[in-house]
């Protein structure tokens, strides 16, 4: 009898079920919260990177951005500004300049004999030299800052580990994988230099 009263009461005694409920549901909402916080924080680098960016790419744009001085100067500004938040990551600086707004945002590869049908210019397979720089350029365009009224495409690939490492138990890459690119005309402070007439090459 004394058993039988025991087990009533404890089946209408609800003492403690506040921290059983609690420890069924803080996984997810400690998932939610620590997502969230992990986007807003993607977010915010997204920003930056593509405030520093359009900076960097107006400074570049000067006659002396030309120098190469000047730009790993403004290299390391944008380098700086995205290690202040990510310490460990990875970031890859690339220039290409193009003749024309068009160019740069047609960005068509030079013309070219696809003999094995790979997409890409191969070993001994012909091409068409259009800016004479040697190299087959799958956008049309060549690598640095250009010249006067030349036009700037300039990019920044930054990868980092994730605010939270625990990410990936939901599925979430450990790396975060962000880009910005700017795209800007350099001054008019000389004539446009020539590429000459396409030459004919062979890819190497």
């Amino acid at each position: 009898m004394a058993c039988l009263f025991s087990l009533r009461r404890l089946r209408h005694d609800q003492r403690g079920i506040s921290a059983v409920e609690f420890a069924l549901i803080s996984p997810a909402f400690f998932t939610l919260i620590l997502g969230a916080l992990d986007m807003g924080h993607t977010l915010y680098m997204q920003s930056v990177l593509q405030g520093v960016m359009q900076k960097a790419g107006r400074d570049s744009s000067l006659e002396d951005g030309t120098e190469t001085a000047q730009q790993a100067a403004i290299d390391q500004s944008i380098k700086d500004s995205v290690l202040s938040l990510a310490h460990d990551a990875n970031i890859n600086l690339t220039r290409r300049n193009f003749r024309d707004y068009t160019a740069a945002a047609q960005a068509t590869a030079e013309p070219f004999t696809d003999t094995d049908s790979n997409g890409v210019c191969s070993n001994g397979e012909p091409y068409q030299d259009n800016n004479n720089n040697s190299v087959w350029d799958k956008d049309g365009g060549d690598a640095g800052q250009g010249g006067a009224k030349d036009t700037v495409v300039y990019t920044a690939d930054v990868t980092y580990p994730r605010l939270f490492p625990m990410a990936t138990l939901i599925g979430l890459p450990a790396n975060v994988h962000i880009k910005a690119s700017t795209v800007l005309v350099n001054q008019p402070y000389g004539d446009q230099a020539s590429n000459g007439s396409p030459v004919a090459r062979n890819c190497t």
